[in-house]
């Protein structure tokens, strides 16, 4: 028996805990287009399946296998698709920069940490998705802590 694909797109919505809106918003579509295709009124076409495969964070084919998706549709599909965001990319960079920054001169991680500061208010003012401006101004945060640590111990 095939699963309904709209289900499925349901259910890995539910999982990230993003509304319908928050995922119409992402995909530059209505909310009640998300709803005929959770509901299965209509089949998303291929650039639909494939934006939702990058947010979900999975292959395009992974997405429709096993449903009830037309095959000349899913013959049309990418192979792969980007799957984080810009925003996402440079968080997991920073944490990257944080786990290390203890092993360097106090001077060298304060620049660095400086610099991380400047690009997250960038990504932050470019940002239009709510979430990621909140990750964002958390980073922020987090990193104008470590910034004020690093510079109390230089003195």
């Amino acid at each position: 028996m095939l699963e309904n694909l709209g289900r499925r797109i349901a259910g890995h919505r539910a999982k990230l805990g993003l509304t319908q809106q928050e995922l119409a918003d992402r995909l530059a579509v209505s909310r009640v287009a998300v709803s005929h295709v959770e509901s299965g009124l209509s089949d998303p076409g291929e650039r639909t399946v494939t934006l939702l495969a990058g947010i979900f964070k999975i292959e395009p084919h992974e997405l429709v296998a096993g449903t009830s998706y037309p095959t000349a549709k899913a013959e049309r599909l990418p192979v792969v698709v980007t799957r984080y965001t810009e925003v996402e990319l440079q968080l997991e960079l920073l944490d990257r920069d944080r786990s290390w920054l203890d092993q360097v001169a106090p001077v060298e991680a304060e620049r660095v940490l400086e610099q991380w500061r400047v690009r997250l208010t960038l990504l932050a003012s470019d940002s239009h998705d709510a979430r990621e401006r909140s990750d964002l101004l958390k980073a922020r945060r987090q990193v104008t802590e470590a910034l004020a640590d690093q510079r109390r111990r230089q003195i």
